[in-house]
């Protein structure tokens, strides 16, 4: 009940996604150490699925916020808000989105939400999927339109072959 609560009064929170970089802060709803990543780059396959629900626990549908290591040096990232497309086993498959629009075929639209505080729009990095761990997840964003959903997921096969 206790760790419920205290998920709840994070959701309220309006903390900023912060671009300090090393491991993530332990934070009421993660078990995260330092040198623990929430996420990495995903190795095999995955089952897509659409079921959102804003109950504390991360879900495919959702925008979360988590620590991702940078492509360049993966012992350093972001916190950033990821977008779950599904699971592969315990884990989550999820895919970075970013405020900074690039015209390119990695990038799908998926405009704007509760996940950034500034209310710009945002693209999803589809050029590069993540393995989630749900208790590296910091926070739940929002959950993202069914047709967001679909364009993600169709860039991801797109650029994939999945």
């Amino acid at each position: 009940m206790r760790n419920l609560i205290r998920r709840l009064l994070e959701t309220f929170k309006s903390p900023s996604p912060s671009t300090t970089k090393g491991a993530p802060k332990t934070t009421a709803n993660t078990t995260s150490r330092p040198g623990r990543a929430a996420a990495s780059e995903l190795r095999g396959g995955f089952d897509i699925e659409y079921s959102p629900s804003l109950d504390g626990d991360p879900d495919p549908g959702e925008v979360v916020w988590g620590w991702v290591p940078y492509e360049d040096d993966p012992s350093q990232g972001k916190d950033r808000p990821i977008v779950i497309i599904g699971r592969t086993g315990a884990h989550l498959v999820g895919v970075p989105l970013t405020s900074k629009q690039k015209q390119n075929e990695y990038q799908v639209a998926v405009g704007t939400g509760p996940w950034d505080r500034e209310g710009r729009g945002s693209y999803a990095k589809v050029e590069r999927l993540l393995d989630v761990d749900p208790a590296g997840v910091r926070r739940e964003g929002a959950i993202l339109a069914k047709q967001h959903f679909d364009d993600v997921v169709d860039g991801v096969r797109r650029h994939h072959g999945r």
